[in-house]
């Protein structure tokens, strides 16, 4: 038998007694701590709690790194370029030859140096051309004022800080600016401000900016080639691969939503692990958006690379990117109707279930096909065929939900003999509000037909801008896109 315990109540504290096997009790007396020794057990429960913080912060650095081993590249190669720049402060022949502003070109490195070579690029060519043109304008303007005295100097000076800081600044509320020149204005107004001002008080103003304008170019173009050479990451592959496993992923959410609402024994959409996680899988193309705008912007300052040319559609990418989030809009609204307080009865279900399916079917098909048709970048021979095999299954879905009026329609009773002034009792076979849930779910589905079929032309459009290769004469076989 085990020890139990009872607490007895007394004046002044609670009494602990317990009792050991063979019926007795026992008074439970606790330890009697000093304040030393509870100042060393709060502590060694701090340094466990810490100790264990900072294990789990590894474990999941470790994690992030095995996930994504470039993430891990990229750390490398920011080491590699800020120890190729460093040899201009560390070598004295290097350090006089930049007249002594070498610490500009490790600011340059640490500032420029990004994830993808067309982040990098855009920030290396933006600084350079806002510092030089920065430079050029504030010694222009040092040179007028110089000439028209001490006494004027001083207002030229803060009256064209004055108007052209205002006048940069401004121009970032126009959208092209903001998307492309974005950093290199916020450096213009920078480098601007920074030589006019001290250009006041220095003596050797070209110098100084002939100085910082050599070494910001000689960090960028570190930058640029370590970008390009050391394992580059291209901002257009990543944004093309985003969108192929974006388009997996709610083909993968709408076929499994559509097979957990038709479910015969109702099971928890939440019950399996996989099925939950293929339910929200259509999230990650609403939460991308963001992050396929800013690599379509960089993508543009990449040079030609693998199967991309300079001039590649990286703007049809977003096009394409918008009609699939208007897909994954539709399913959110299809997949809140596992969870609905009403639902309709199996047995009126079933009178969909095989139809609904073949609708889902025929668009997660269409999705993957169109995925792998971006992935190898070869035109689809079946594309027309799938799309017409979907109007067929939506045009079958639409006359069974006619034909779901019949269950409404009331049937004769039994005609009463005794009395024939009675009326005949209509008897309904279901009630209206059994079958709204389910007209509901197919009418969305029917939504999510006509959508993908504006996927379809938007990647048919970006087949042809980008130059896509002819279609096979055998259909590729159709499979996961990860």
């Amino acid at each position: 038998m085990g020890n139990t315990k009872e607490a007895i109540g007394m004046s002044s504290s609670v009494e602990w007694r317990i009792q050991v096997d063979d019926g007795s009790k026992e008074i439970l007396v606790p330890e009697s701590k000093n304040g030393f020794q509870r100042f060393l057990a709060a502590l060694k429960g701090l340094i466990v709690n810490f100790t264990l913080k900072i294990c789990n912060f590894f474990k999941k650095a470790w994690k992030i790194g095995v996930d994504d081993p470039r993430k891990v590249a990229h750390c490398l190669r920011v080491g590699v370029a800020l120890c190729v720049v460093s040899l201009f402060y560390y070598m004295r022949p290097l350090y006089e030859g930049v007249g002594g502003n070498a610490i500009w070109a490790v600011m340059t490195v640490v500032v420029v140096f990004e994830y993808t070579v067309g982040a990098t690029l855009y920030k290396s060519l933006n600084r350079i051309c806002a510092t030089g043109l920065a430079g050029f304008l504030a010694i222009g303007i040092h040179w007028v004022a110089s000439q028209s005295g001490t006494k004027i100097e001083p207002f030229i000076l803060g009256a064209s800080v004055f108007l052209l800081a205002s006048a940069a600044t401004f121009s970032k509320f126009i959208p092209v600016v903001k998307a492309r020149f974005d950093y290199g204005v916020t450096i213009f107004i920078l480098t601007f401000s920074l030589v006019s001002v001290s250009g006041y008080r220095v003596e050797k103003l070209i110098d100084m900016a002939h100085q910082r304008l050599a070494t910001i170019i000689i960090g960028t173009a570190l930058c640029m080639v370590v970008a390009m050479v050391v394992y580059p990451i291209w901002a257009g592959e990543e944004l093309h691969f985003l969108i192929i496993r974006n388009m997996d992923k709610v083909s993968d959410s709408l076929d499994c939503c559509v097979a957990v609402y038709f479910k015969a024994d109702e099971a928890n959409p939440n019950s399996d692990e996989a099925c939950s996680k293929n339910l929200e899988a259509y999230k990650s193309a609403l939460n991308s958006k963001g992050s396929e705008d800013a690599m379509a912007n960089f993508a543009r300052w990449e040079p030609a690379h693998g199967l991309f040319s300079f001039n590649h559609p990286w703007k049809q990418y977003l096009k394409v990117s918008s009609a699939l989030r208007n897909c994954a809009y539709c399913i959110e609204a299809l997949n809140s109707c596992l969870y609905a307080e009403n639902k309709s009865p199996d047995f009126v279900k079933s009178h969909l279930a095989d139809t609904c399916s073949i609708v889902s079917s025929n668009s997660c098909d269409i999705i993957k096909e169109l995925a792998l048709t971006i992935k190898t970048m070869t035109r689809s021979s079946t594309i027309d065929m799938s799309v017409i095999k979907l109007n067929d299954s939506v045009q079958l879905l639409h006359e069974n939900l006619k034909s779901l009026s019949t269950l409404l329609i009331p049937e004769e009773g039994p005609q009463n003999t005794t009395d024939e002034n009675e009326h005949k009792e209509p008897v309904l076979t279901v009630s209206l509000i059994e079958v709204i849930p389910l007209v509901s779910f197919a009418s969305l589905l029917i939504d999510i037909a006509g959508r993908v079929e504006g996927l379809v032309q938007a990647v048919e459009g970006l087949a042809k801008l980008a130059d896509f290769k002819p279609a096979a004469e055998e259909k590729p076989g159709l499979k996961s896109v990860n």
